[in-house]
């Protein structure tokens, strides 16, 4: 059967959610929106989605992407209009477009950029923002945190910060982690890579509150880094404080061979056997601190 490609742009808060992949008995976010889109188009089978970066449970998302194929007679600003009314409120779709050809929501993702958020004010964090900020007990340096930060940057096996997938490589390049101070007192740290694996952002981001509150020298998270072994002296940050904020992609042109690229063996030596990345975020919450 003949089908179109469409591109969806989506929010989601994942307090409630079980992640973004699909679980039998679980309720996330691929699976409630798939049965949105089979009930509003009355298929057969619910259709599937292919996303960006699989968020695990209690992450958020606010600028995620996917990709759909469906009947060629499904109109984008119908389908975005009737997804507004059947979805729940912690997931929304922003936007329903055609998409180029050779668009892989996946494959074809030039980077991904996450945030992650914390207060060390004494007193905890706004009650408000409760669901998407960590509250940290200790106060933070920010200089020590972008010290220690800097040394990660660039392309490295990052074995140490992932959890391992058997057959999967641990090579990504890490293109941005740097954080700041807003006014409100509120850390942000910016995290961007081509892509991630397992537990990366918030294993880094565990790491390097080590380092801003005193505990770790400056070098610690760099010498982790070398040794290309987890580490069980770095602990998980908690879930909640991570979002996705970007997906970013090459222009259309270019879209296709964006991805063909992608897929191939990403390696740091010749002699070095990999798979092509994950792009995902997708991870066990151990106790963060424990």
């Amino acid at each position: 059967m003949d089908t179109v490609r469409l591109r969806l742009d989506l929010a989601y808060d994942g307090t409630e959610f079980a992640g973004w992949a699909r679980q039998p008995g679980l309720r996330t976010v691929q699976g409630t929106l798939e049965e949105a889109l089979g009930r509003i188009l009355r298929l057969p089978a619910p259709p599937q989605l292919t996303v960006a970066g699989r968020t695990d449970a209690g992450v958020h998302a606010r600028g995620q992407v996917c990709h759909v194929d469906l009947p060629p007679e499904t109109s984008p600003a119908d389908l975005l209009r009737r997804l507004a009314g059947v979805l729940p409120p912690d997931v929304r779709v922003h936007a329903v477009r055609l998409a180029p050809e050779g668009f892989d929501a996946r494959f074809g993702a030039l980077s991904r950029r996450y945030a992650y958020r914390v207060s060390d004010a004494p007193g905890g964090p706004d009650p408000l923002r409760r669901r998407e900020v960590l509250w940290h007990r200790r106060p933070l340096d920010l200089d020590l945190l972008n010290q220690a930060a800097a040394a990660l940057l660039g392309e490295h096996d990052f074995a140490a910060y992932c959890r391992r997938r058997e057959g999967a490589t641990t090579i990504r390049e890490l293109q941005r982690l740097d954080w700041r101070r807003e006014p409100s007192g509120l850390l942000v740290a910016t995290v961007q890579a081509d892509a991630f694996c397992h537990s990366m952002v918030r294993a880094l981001v565990g790491a390097l509150l080590a380092v801003g509150e005193g505990r770790r020298p400056v070098t610690w998270p760099g010498e982790v880094l070398t040794r290309a072994v987890r580490d069980s002296a770095v602990h998980v940050a908690p879930a909640h404080g991570l979002c996705l904020e970007e997906v970013t992609y090459p222009p259309d042109e270019e879209l296709a061979a964006r991805a063909a690229s992608t897929r191939r063996v990403r390696t740091l030596t010749p002699a070095q056997p990999a798979e092509p990345a994950e792009p995902a975020e997708a991870v066990e919450v151990p106790p963060f601190g424990a």
